[in-house]
């Protein structure tokens, strides 16, 4: 058989569950999850196999009124994601249906997205009854001529096995792009920044939204297979710092064992993590910051 390979953009509004379904796609963690909206932050991309076809996922950002640098830099980095595409998979939400976000992003569809066919894929289906899943996909259907639509649950794999099948024969022949057994484009200092960050996301929840980046320092891999991973966390103000640290310094300490416990299942093998905590009151406006994150300072959504 002929092998193929090609890219494929998971866009949707924040929090629709792209980098749920890309880490149920790919079979291993290499997207940050959290329930808090606007997470990831860079195009991530996975790498899954269907047969003979390599399957490349870029995780997008979600799509989101952008008002900060960084929020236009996200945007911009969603939509060049979707622009460079094979295919794109338009995710929403089974509970909320036709937004009013999701109608902003089908208009910048028709004039960004050229002639990749567009799939819609309807997420977290076991929230909602199932005569309404089948008026809302006819209400999308209406809105927009996705080439193909799918009920999904990205969280329990339920249908996702079909949107990738689907994929597989959408995207064109060709050489594969990577080694079969590779999982991600990321480099690994990236991606366990990104995993300290998602449990920092996840244990300050509202406090530091924005606030904060993570960057790997150092990465050293030791005689014994075991691998040294320092860090830095950037913080913009000197009272968030105290937060991040916690009441002697049990935040960061448990922070610091479930990122620890994430990357030895991801690396499968010892990891020894090492993080500090360093005001940087304008790393929100340093091009450096944004170069580490994958995103164009000067970017335009």
């Amino acid at each position: 058989m002929t092998s193929k390979a090609g890219f494929v953009a998971l866009i949707g509004e924040p929090n629709a569950g792209k980098s749920t379904l890309l880490n149920t796609m790919v079979g291993s963690k290499v997207s940050i999850v959290t329930h808090k909206v606007q997470t990831t932050r860079a195009r991530i991309r996975g790498i899954a196999m269907e047969g003979d076809s390599q399957i490349v996922f870029v995780d997008t950002p979600g799509l989101f009124r952008p008002r900060r640098r960084l929020d236009r830099a996200m945007v911009a980095a969603a939509w060049s994601g979707a622009a460079d595409a094979d295919v794109v998979v338009l995710m929403i939400e089974a509970h909320r249906g036709l937004t009013d976000g999701v109608r902003t992003i089908l208009d910048a569809l028709r004039e960004r997205v050229g002639g990749a066919p567009v799939a819609l894929a309807i997420n977290k289906i076991d929230r909602v009854k199932a005569e309404h899943l089948l008026g809302l996909a006819d209400i999308m259907n209406d809105a927009f001529p996705f080439a193909r639509t799918f009920m999904i649950s990205a969280e329990k794999g339920h249908g996702v096995g079909g949107l990738r099948e689907w994929l597989a024969a959408e995207i064109p022949e060709g050489p594969w792009l990577y080694p079969e057994d590779q999982v991600a484009d990321l480099p690994l200092r990236m991606i366990s920044a990104e995993v300290t960050r998602e449990k920092l996301t996840l244990r300050l929840h509202q406090e530091l939204p924005y606030q904060l980046t993570v960057e790997t320092e150092a990465w050293d891999e030791r005689p014994d297979g075991s691998v040294r991973i320092d860090q830095i966390i950037y913080v913009a103000r000197e009272g968030h710092k105290g937060i991040v640290l916690g009441k002697k310094g049990e935040t960061i300490k448990e922070v610091g064992r479930r990122a620890r416990e994430d990357l030895e299942e991801f690396l499968d093998r010892r990891v020894h993590l090492f993080t500090r905590v360093q005001v940087r009151t304008n790393w929100l406006d340093e091009k450096e910051r944004f170069s580490r994150m994958g995103l164009d300072w000067s970017g335009d959504a």
